[in-house]
């Protein structure tokens, strides 16, 4: 999202600190204040406006309420995720255990409605929800209606352009 984000034409808020790797080649698109929240540490913030800046889940709701935000929030399969993970485990010489893979997955559906809930309680920001596999597949409708979404226009063929099936490796479909 945040590589189309940017060919689309949006400004991101990233610091390229953590390099792309063989599990994203890519990039990782990240700023490393990000991981800070939790302290309390949003400085950052104030540079960050007008820009895409990627937030994991369990992180939102340490963004400061005194701002307005948009989030995008990307739906994936949960298995997919699993298998993306162990997939990088493996890659660091670790192993994980079916048990571990089924608990794994049983705290993401916790955390994932913990998380929903508390997106609907919060008046200032909004949210749209991307699922991983249409926006993959069926591009243009997610994009015209991220557009909408962010209220301003986007280079849809450019971030059409940047999807790469290759890079979609760990399919549970």
């Amino acid at each position: 999202m945040m590589k189309m984000l940017e060919a689309g034409g949006l400004p991101l808020f990233v610091d390229n600190l953590r390099a792309a790797d063989e599990f994203n080649p890519n990039g990782y698109f990240e700023y490393e204040g990000v991981k800070k929240l939790k302290d309390g540490e949003t400085s950052w913030l104030a540079q960050a406006e007008g820009h895409a800046v990627k937030v994991v889940s369990p992180l939102l709701p340490y963004l400061p309420a005194q701002y307005q935000y948009k989030v995008i929030f990307m739906k994936r399969d949960l298995k997919e995720i699993i298998r993306s993970q162990a997939v990088m485990l493996n890659g660091y010489h670790k192993q994980s255990t079916a048990k571990e893979d089924a608990e794994l997955e049983e705290a993401y559906r916790q955390h994932l409605a913990a998380t929903a809930a508390w997106l609907k309680r919060q008046t200032n920001l909004s949210v749209m929800y991307v699922e991983y596999h249409q926006l993959i597949y069926t591009p243009k409708p997610v994009i015209d209606e991220l557009a909408k979404f962010i209220n301003q226009p986007l280079q849809v063929e450019a971030m059409e352009q940047v999807i790469d099936l290759n890079l979609y490796r760990n399919r549970n479909r």
